[in-house]
């Protein structure tokens, strides 16, 4: 089905726009277009691209070369990068004071002294956006943030994302900035993992402190909570530099798809269009004639 969906999509393209192979090397040519001309796919989000995941086509992109702040989506590259590390996961980490936001002044229920392991802070990190977490995953790393943060970096030239840099775990810093064309490709990487899909579409986690305390914490993405999504991966974002951010990976209409929103200003705007794009998608799949 997601073959004869993507067949139809492609029949209905623009002249003289046709899809890439290599989305990094052609993406320009799709800026601010939809494939699909009987369809128009009107988005709010200032950078937008989707991508067949399976054959690698882009499918929509709009500014996709634009190089911005991505507020938390970093948190994906620092979960790959807590995970390339080895690092024992049931390692107990006491937050610190080095792990609290200076910059923005964020708050955080992970109180100065509470002890948790590795793996509750890499779900909470992902899950609910936890900035202390995050913060703490960095400073626990074999020689500390520094060290972190340049591993970061080295991971994304792996990856080709090759106008992206990374300046902390948490993704607070307007310095962490990347392009929807890049993070295509930490998406891809970070799927792959299946801790990372789990932890990231979890609707809810319990951490159980070795004091016996309990704390319950929610997905930052509520589109983990509808039934009317298939999602394998998600993570938000938002500094009011960045705007609010959104990458999904989802199977739509039996197809899997990359969605990368940046830059979205108001809070539903980044969730309407993904929704927007889950019934392009659909529409397409009902316009296919059988047989």
């Amino acid at each position: 089905m997601g073959e004869r969906i993507l067949a139809l999509i492609a029949s209905c393209m623009l002249a003289g726009n046709a899809i890439a192979a290599q989305p990094a090397v052609t993406a320009k040519r799709f800026e601010s277009r939809a494939v699909a001309k009987d369809t128009p796919l009107k988005l709010k989000s200032t950078s937008v691209l989707v991508l067949d995941q399976a054959g690698q086509r882009v499918l929509y992109a709009k500014n996709v070369d634009a190089v911005v702040p991505i507020a938390s989506i970093t948190k994906l590259m620092t979960a790959l990068v807590v995970l390339d590390s080895g690092q024992p996961l049931d390692e107990v980490i006491t937050i610190s004071k080095e792990d609290r936001d200076g910059l923005k002044g964020t708050r955080s229920r992970l109180s100065v002294g509470m002890k948790v392991t590795r793996d509750d802070l890499l779900r909470l990190s992902l899950m609910a956006s936890e900035n202390r977490a995050a913060a703490a995953l960095s400073r626990a790393h074999p020689g500390g943030t520094a060290a972190f943060v340049a591993a970061m970096n080295r991971k994304a030239s792996e990856l080709g994302m090759w106008t992206s840099r990374f300046v902390d775990g948490t993704g607070l810093s307007s310095r962490n900035v990347s392009t929807a064309q890049d993070l295509s490709r930490l998406v891809g990487a970070a799927h792959r993992n299946p801790l990372i899909r789990q932890y990231s579409t979890d609707e809810r986690y319990t951490v159980r402190l070795a004091n016996g305390r309990k704390m319950d914490f929610g997905n930052s993405n509520r589109m983990v909570r509808n039934s009317g999504w298939d999602i394998g991966l998600s993570k938000t974002g938002y500094i009011s530099e960045a705007g609010r951010c959104l990458v999904l990976q989802a199977h739509i209409a039996a197809t899997p798809v990359i969605i990368v929103l940046l830059d979205s200003w108001g809070k539903l705007i980044r969730v309407g269009d993904a929704n927007r794009i889950k019934k392009w998608i659909e529409t397409a799949s009902l316009r296919q004639p059988e047989g």
